[in-house]
């Protein structure tokens, strides 16, 4: 693998798996890295990394983040250029009952992340930030110009230090960075504990579906080949100096569709493309969730030209359709 190879963290996650195919299909070089963990399935994981393992100009390392002298050696040996950084510990409800894994990966890793980009020349970080740093902000759609100072999860509140340590290093080091938040990615090969994968998963064996805030929440539910798309572009778009960022090479972008779905219409999407009727659970709202997420895209647009143009029912007819030839149902 030669030293133009592009690094992506969390290769076979469900946002890394498609960005390194998008990549590869490019016609450029990666590097796959993953710890693959057990948080959901790993079988799920081996099948998006066979795919990638599958071609050439794919290379794959397994290593956890948090291993300072693992990742150190890793980007001594390649010296990446550009890094798209995706692993993460992800989940809101997860954050409640294992904080300390989110330290591990996400905040430990992160600074091995940061640490490998400084010393061995790289030259543009493109990393995973999430919708859930916006908290209880109330005002719609989420800019991000807006104060993310009041995180509800602390899965939120690992992701907003990223955001802050990226920043520093940014400034400290000239290190140029570009955070990306996602709102609710969602489709083929996705993550299985996410809404659409778990409806699914409960519909299809005849079980309650759980719908907290009685189903009144509504979700920028944004389809995975609009955001590999984006991120590709953004690998070359290397930041300039942002005033706005103490003149740091560091810039932030919201990565959603910019309409929210009812999460009940999703609901009643699957339902058609199943064929069958959810059994509604209807709970009420749980510790860290916020109502709605509504992303503004317009700074993105402008930027990379990013135009989200995947409906949700055809977003939907596709998750479907890979769920069932996945799973042979």
């Amino acid at each position: 693998m030669t030293d133009q190879a592009i690094l992506v963290t969390g290769a076979a996650g469900f946002i890394g798996f498609h960005v390194a195919r998008q990549l590869r299909a490019e016609g450029r070089p990666v590097v796959g890295l993953d710890n693959l963990n057990t948080y959901y399935d790993p079988a799920l994981k081996q099948a998006r990394l066979a795919l990638l393992q599958g071609q050439s100009g794919f290379s794959f390392v397994q290593a956890d983040l948090a291993d300072r002298e693992a990742i150190a050696a890793l980007f001594a040996q390649h010296r990446f250029a550009k890094v798209v950084h995706l692993a993460a510990q992800a989940g809101v409800r997860y954050s409640i009952d294992q904080p300390h894994s989110y330290v591990d990966s996400n905040l430990q890793g992160f600074l091995n992340v940061l640490e490998g980009c400084r010393n061995n020349g790289c030259r543009h970080l493109v990393y995973a930030s999430s919708s859930s740093v916006y908290g209880a902000n109330t005002k719609r759609p989420f800019s991000v110009q807006d104060r993310t100072d009041h995180p509800v999860s602390f899965y939120a509140a690992t992701k907003k230090a990223n955001e802050v340590m990226a920043q520093s290093y940014s400034h400290l080091y000239r290190l140029p960075v570009t955070a990306l938040r996602f709102f609710t990615i969602y489709g083929p090969w996705g993550r299985p504990d996410m809404a659409m994968f778990l409806f699914v998963n409960a519909i299809m064996a005849g079980k309650p579906i759980r719908l907290f805030n009685h189903g009144r929440m509504r979700r920028d539910f944004t389809y995975i080949d609009d955001v590999t798309r984006v991120v590709s572009k953004l690998v070359d778009l290397v930041p300039a100096d942002n005033p706005a960022a103490a003149n740091a090479p560091s810039r932030t972008y919201n990565v959603g569709n910019h309409r929210p779905e009812e999460l009940m219409h999703v609901v009643e999407l699957l339902e058609r493309e199943l064929g069958r009727t959810a059994i509604k659970e209807l709970l009420p709202m749980q510790p860290g969730d916020v109502v709605e997420t509504f992303a503004d895209v317009e700074d993105l647009m402008r930027d990379t030209g990013f135009a989200p143009s995947t409906p949700i029912e055809r977003g939907v007819h596709n998750f479907v359709t890979w769920y069932r030839d996945h799973y042979k149902v």
